[in-house]
Order: C-alpha cells, then sequence, then structure tokens
C-alpha cells in the first residue's frame, strides 16, 4: 500500500450526465498502477461491457461482478422480485469483498440507482457505508443519489449532462458506452 495512503473515504458519483462508471473505472485503473487492489460490484448490469473483457489483464488486481440481469428497469412499474433479489445478493457481495481484507477499494456501481428505484432500501446501503473498514475506499455511483447516501459521503461529484448525442439518435458503441 502507498505510504501516504492513510483513511478510507466515501465517494458518490451521480448526476443525469454520462461517466460516472467511467470515472470508477479510471479510479481502479490508477490504483492498479500504485498496486492496489479494487473490486467492482455492477448493479442492474451484466457482465457483457468492455470492462469486464478488460479486468482480466490487470492480474488480479481488479475484480468485478455484474449482478443484474441487463434488463430496462422503468422506475414507474411495479418491483421484479428477481432484480430486488439480485440486487440485495450483489449488497451481500459487495460486503463481503469490503470486510475481505482483501481489496483497497470497492465500487458499487449503479448502487444508486439500485436505492432510488427501490430495489434496495437506503438503510441497507447507509448500514454497510458504517460497517466500512477505515482504510478502504468506498465508490458508489448511478444518478439519483439519495440525499442520505450524500450526507454520509466525503466526496460528491454531480456529473451534469450538458450534451449528448444520444440525443441525436446514437447508440451505445463498444469501447465506450459497452
Amino acid at each position: 500500500m502507498p505510504s501516504n495512503w492513510g483513511l478510507g473515504y466515501i465517494q458518490v458519483y451521480t448526476g443525469n450526465g454520462k461517466g460516472k462508471t467511467t470515472m470508477a473505472l479510471g479510479l481502479a485503473l490508477r490504483a492498479a498502477g500504485h498496486g492496489l487492489r479494487t473490486y467492482i460490484g455492477q448493479f442492474l448490469k451484466m457482465a457483457r461491457g468492455g470492462e469486464h473483457k478488460a479486468v482480466a489483464r490487470f492480474g488480479g488486481l481488479i475484480a468485478i461482478e455484474a449482478f443484474g440481469s441487463g434488463r430496462f428497469l422503468d422506475p414507474g412499474a411495479p418491483l421484479d422480485p428477481a432484480e430486488v433479489t439480485r440486487a440485495r445478493d450483489g449488497l451481500v457481495r459487495c460486503r463481503a469483498a469490503m470486510l475481505s481484507g482483501h481489496y483497497h477499494i470497492i465500487v458499487l456501481d449503479e448502487v444508486n440507482v439500485a436505492v432510488d428505484y427501490g430495489l434496495l432500501p437506503v438503510g441497507d446501503v447507509l448500514a454497510l457505508l458504517r460497517e466500512k473498514p477505515k482504510d478502504v475506499e468506498l465508490v458508489l455511483t448511478g444518478g439519483g443519489a439519495h440525499s442520505a447516501l450524500i450526507d454520509a459521503a466525503d466526496l460528491v461529484s454531480d456529473v451534469r449532462a450538458i450534451k449528448h448525442y444520444y440525443d441525436r439518435g446514437v447508440a451505445a458503441r463498444d469501447g465506450i458506452e459497452l
């Protein structure tokens, strides 16, 4: 561990703009360059993005798991019990990774959305934050971060959409969004 590591903090990357997961992946990449190990738990996503292919090249410094079905969820629709189970099981996996002593950084990717959509109670995520070992960095991504998670964080970045090529009909592209 770097000599200037010190305490681990809680970071939240939220907002309606693109790049929150990319920010967390960049942090994992930077950490790997210093020999730090990162665990990424992805809520709502399937293991099909380029990041899943890339982590195999990091010699075990970055681990990634996906807990979602990959289906689009309508926030106004009734909750799918299978998605709730996947999200709750994912939170258990993230907690185990956080408490394992093996990882320096834990990323809960799209956990803010899982809370916002009702798949996870905010109290369960706050309980995980309270259990965070002092030397573990914890990163929560996803739009719509609950105010209690923002209050608990040490660093909050609000990624704002100003302009996006999606608005011109450009689909997600391999290597950029996928």
